[in-house]
């Protein structure tokens, strides 16, 4: 009943916001920039007939897996190893303008969602503590723009979350990398109408939904989170909110508003009081 309920609320939403005149009504109507931003996040399987919009930090790398599985080019969802995120994938993008038509007026369409806030908080923790590459080519131009001493002795791996928010809030979406870009930019919602759009918070129920309905293989399923995961609590996501100036966040906001109202997702209780408890 919960996820009817949910799924009622955001087809709703989706419906009266995509229904306004500026708003896409298909693929065409999109500049050409967004719309490649798009067909480049758009997986296709052909043999089962699915297009998946992937979202850096929605459990993407685990349906790239399914996705590997399903098309032979990866023998088990269990398979250790680095995540190549191009070989054994089909991008809608690569097709032709007359194959991208058909398939999505004719393939079943699904995204995956997840709450705006929790999404940043987990690109923030896992590539600014962990991933060397985007410390070198983000934390350092960050600390350099933010920092009164222009970071001069920073190597980029200790950027605060503040920061990392300022730079965002500097940011132009539609240049933004793919792992803190708004799902609305990145899988367009107006343009493409998903058939279901699952939700993080119910990853496990609504991957087993997907896996059914497109009558995938008994012995496909969708894999266990990695041991060496750590997922963001509500109670780290609250620490990290009220230990940052309120007013940087509520600046934020507007650039991640489609993904809060467009998946009915509650803006973030940042009051004082909250924050007091």
């Amino acid at each position: 009943l919960e996820r009817e309920v949910l799924r009622d609320t955001r087809n709703r939403t989706i419906g009266a916001l995509c229904g306004r005149r500026p708003m896409p009504r298909g693929v065409w109507d999109l500049p050409p920039a967004q719309r490649r931003t798009l067909l480049r996040h758009l997986l296709v399987s052909d043999r089962y007939r699915f297009l998946y919009c992937y979202v850096p930090k929605v459990a993407c790398s685990n349906w790239k897996r399914v996705l590997k599985v399903l098309e032979g080019a990866l023998e088990s969802v269990d398979v250790q190893g680095k995540m190549d995120h191009r070989s054994g994938l089909v991008f809608l993008g690569d097709m032709e303008p007359e194959e991208i038509a058909y398939r999505l007026q004719h393939y079943y369409k699904f995204v995956f969602v997840r709450s705006p806030m929790e999404r940043l908080l987990s690109a923030y923790r896992n590539k600014f503590g962990e991933i060397r590459e985007y410390q070198q080519k983000y934390g350092v131009e960050i600390v350099r723009r933010y920092r009164k001493d222009g970071g001069r002795a920073s190597a980029g791996d200790d950027v605060t979350f503040a920061e990392f928010l300022r730079y965002l809030l500097d940011e132009d979406v539609e240049r933004m990398n793919e792992h803190w870009m708004p799902i609305y930019n990145l899988c367009q919602p107006c343009a493409v109408r998903y058939d279901f759009i699952g939700s993080y918070e119910r990853l496990r129920e609504d991957a087993e939904h997907v896996l059914e309905h497109i009558q995938a293989p008994s012995f496909v399923r969708f894999p266990e989170r990695q041991a060496w995961y750590r997922p963001v609590t509500d109670q780290t996501l609250q620490y990290y909110l009220c230990n940052t100036p309120r007013r940087l966040i509520k600046e934020l906001l507007p650039k991640y508003i489609l993904d809060f109202s467009l998946f009915a997702y509650p803006l973030p209780n940042i009051t004082a009081e909250f924050c007091r408890q």
